[in-house]
């Protein structure tokens, strides 16, 4: 199948689909990191804001600048914080915000298995830091821990085999522990250490499941959005069948994803 490129069009559809996910990761990578209080930090590609938010709630920093090159994304973000210590702006990988002295946190929620040289990315994200500072990122573990989206991508490759290659297990080889670790090491990093964040993913209803594949924002939207109705009703009938669900409906999935730092030598 001819690459498809991904839509990022609009702050609230892909809040619906992913960004309640985020919102849910986020403390427990924040816990996992353990930056001390009262650092200055930089979230890159912080799509709606959900890392940023939680560093504010959570982190105790002296500033946060999240940043994302999907406009819409930032003006969601921007209309929903109050924090005197956060601001948005839209930047992306190559032009990264700059602070004097430098960051002592710079982390990527989710973000890098889009940027097309995740290596340059990780280097800049290190020539940004401060001393003693620390680089990280969180990735899903799309091939594997994923399970709401590997139901789908297993669905959808019964139905066109030719789309495969658009399943994110595949798309993204980051999306693997190895991987990860190998990446930061490569972005010239020291200390690199690895990990793994699980939360729930539970879904209220199969509406309440399939609805966010209807909006168009992500991967997986995107693909959707260029079927025809009978395939996408063919493909809705599919998970409708398959998934997993409780007595009241419930879809009781789960998530995990990479969690990974380093530092400078």
């Amino acid at each position: 199948m001819a690459e498809m490129r991904d839509k990022w069009a609009a702050g609230t559809t892909y809040e619906d689909f992913m960004g309640r996910w985020s919102r849910r990761l986020a403390p427990g990578f924040l816990s996992w990191l353990g930056i001390p209080a009262g650092a200055h930090w930089l979230d890159v590609g912080c799509g709606t804001g959900a890392l940023a938010d939680a560093i504010c709630s959570d982190a105790d920093p002296a500033s946060v600048v999240g940043c994302d090159p999907a406009a819409p994304f930032i003006e969601y973000a921007r209309a929903r914080t109050r924090d005197p210590r956060l601001s948005f702006v839209v930047a992306g990988a190559g032009t990264l915000p700059r602070r004097p002295g430098g960051y002592d946190s710079i982390t990527s929620l989710l973000a890098l298995n889009f940027v097309p040289d995740p290596v340059g990315a990780v280097g800049e994200m290190r020539s940004l830091l401060a001393d003693g500072g620390t680089v990280s990122a969180c990735v899903w573990d799309y091939a594997g821990g994923m399970q709401f989206l590997r139901y789908f991508w297993d669905a959808v490759k019964e139905l066109d085999p030719k789309a495969g290659d658009l399943d994110e297990g595949v798309r993204f080889p980051l999306c693997h522990r190895e991987a990860l670790e190998a990446l930061f090491h490569r972005g010239g990093l020291s200390d690199v250490r690895c990990g793994s964040v699980e939360i729930a993913t539970p879904f209220s209803s199969f509406e309440d499941y399939w609805r966010p594949f209807l909006g168009g924002t992500g991967p997986a939207p995107t693909y959707v959005s260029s079927l025809d109705g009978r395939v996408r009703n063919a493909l809705e009938a599919k998970l409708a069948e398959r998934l997993p669900r409780d007595a009241r409906g419930t879809l009781a999935l789960g998530a995990r994803a990479w969690v990974v730092r380093g530092g400078t030598a």
